[in-house]
């Protein structure tokens, strides 16, 4: 389990990734410029102390000191709750490649040839699973146990480097990756979401990124279902009881997202199948993979949501933005170097 052997033959990659040539791989862990830290199922540990998981507070038990007051910038909820989500849901489904391409339909995929791509945010390393083949190399990040998913479901792939770190206070050197893909991570913060974004630029020139949308593009009813919904959430994001989540989750797949996508599909012969909430993000997909997403959706305590309108006021800090048309709404592609 404490092993760092995984990155002795990768220190001209982390090199890059923090500036810095001061670096050394033990048998337990990493040093950059002197400062230590552990590598855990090679996983290298970038948090501090009172940022840790309950696991990984169980496993580096003896090495931890007595920890700070967590800061006001970390959801530790939020953290708890990704790493029992994917612990869950940690499979990688064949829906998840059609995620994949529709995410990064504004994205030149071939150019990532032969270049470094980070996800920020990880989660089960879904995303990175399908890039892996193309990019060169693929930094995976994620402040929760999810980490530990990601890395079994991309345990083939040498060329991927994983890192337990809060992407709000990244150690990493200044345009360490070609291209960020960051995918429903941001809202989750207790920051602003676009701000974190503006905090984040200096470490590439291109970030892919998707954000709950404000519903500004659909009937005046999905407003009325979301209030409803958000105060359901509120409630029961605070139960912690993983048996009544489970049931929850399986019971909001069964009961209501697939009695409206499968009014939705009814109605596709009328062209107004867009009218139903759910429809067009969640037909054609499993049954499995709607429970997932009604876990995420209701288990989660923080949730921003922006218009197309606020996303654009990135042009304070980026030069180019390009939002898609599609779902998952709205995902879009910054650039502050053209």
């Amino acid at each position: 389990m404490f092993t760092a052997m995984y990155y002795e033959n990768k220190l001209k990659t982390l090199s890059e990734i923090f500036g810095t040539s001061r670096i050394s791989v033990s048998e337990n862990g990493i040093s950059v410029n002197g400062k230590s830290y552990p590598v855990v199922d090679d996983v290298i540990v970038m948090l501090p102390p009172e940022k840790y998981s309950p696991r990984l507070k169980r496993i580096l038990k003896d090495a931890t000191p007595a920890a700070k007051k967590t800061a006001e910038s970390f959801a530790e909820s939020v953290q708890q709750s990704f790493g029992k989500e994917w612990e869950n849901y940690g499979k990688i489904l064949p829906e998840h490649k059609e995620e994949f391409y529709k995410y990064f339909d504004i994205v030149d995929i071939n150019s990532l040839k032969g270049r470094r791509a980070c996800d920020l945010g990880c989660g089960s390393g879904r995303f990175s699973f399908f890039l892996k083949d193309i990019a060169r190399e693929i930094i995976c990040v994620d402040f929760s146990d999810a980490i530990f998913i990601a890395r079994k479901n991309l345990s083939k792939n040498l060329n991927v480097l994983f890192f337990m770190a809060d992407l709000t206070e990244l150690p990493f050197a200044e345009n360490f990756a070609d291209f960020i893909f960051c995918l429903g991570v941001l809202h989750h913060l207790p920051t602003n979401a676009l701000d974190a974004l503006r905090k984040l630029k200096n470490f590439s020139k291109v970030f892919l990124v998707y954000l709950y949308y404000a519903l500004d593009n659909r009937p005046f009813y999905f407003q009325f279902i979301l209030k409803i919904v958000t105060l359901v959430r509120l409630k029961v994001s605070k139960i912690k009881n993983e048996r009544f989540r489970k049931i929850f989750s399986q019971l909001g797949a069964y009961f209501v997202y697939f009695p409206l996508v499968s009014m939705g599909k009814l109605l596709e012969p009328f062209g107004i199948a867009s009218m139903i909430p759910l429809y067009d993000s969640y037909h054609g997909k499993s049954l499995k993979r709607i429970e997932q997403d009604v876990y995420d959706r209701f288990f989660t305590a923080i949730e921003q949501r922006f218009t197309r309108k606020q996303i654009y006021t990135l042009r304070d800090s980026f030069a180019k933005i390009v939002i898609s048309k599609n779902v998952p709404y709205w995902h879009f592609l910054v650039e502050h170097s053209v």
